[in-house]
């Protein structure tokens, strides 16, 4: 445990950015099954609107840091592969 002030506000800070990160990318990854099982249902409205949920929450993720932007970018790419076949 720190003694400085300082240190323990950071361990404060770094703790609630922590659950704050890990809350958005929980959040991230379940839209991305949602479109997972669109899919795999085979309904093409369901899928298409899944398909732009998960990413406008990728582009949400990255714009916040959680993930970067290379990494959402791959993430859509693989999604918009898979809605197209």
């Amino acid at each position: 445990m720190p003694n400085i002030k300082s240190a323990k506000k950071r361990v404060l800070v770094a703790e609630a950015c922590h659950q704050r990160n890990a809350s958005t990318k929980s959040y991230m990854k379940t839209s991305i099954k949602k479109f997972e099982q669109a899919v795999a249902g085979g309904n093409q409205n369901e899928i298409q609107t899944t398909l732009k949920e998960a990413v406008s929450t990728l582009d949400k993720t990255a714009q916040k840091g959680v993930i970067h932007k290379n990494t959402a970018a791959r993430y859509k790419a693989q999604l918009q592969r898979i809605a197209n076949n």
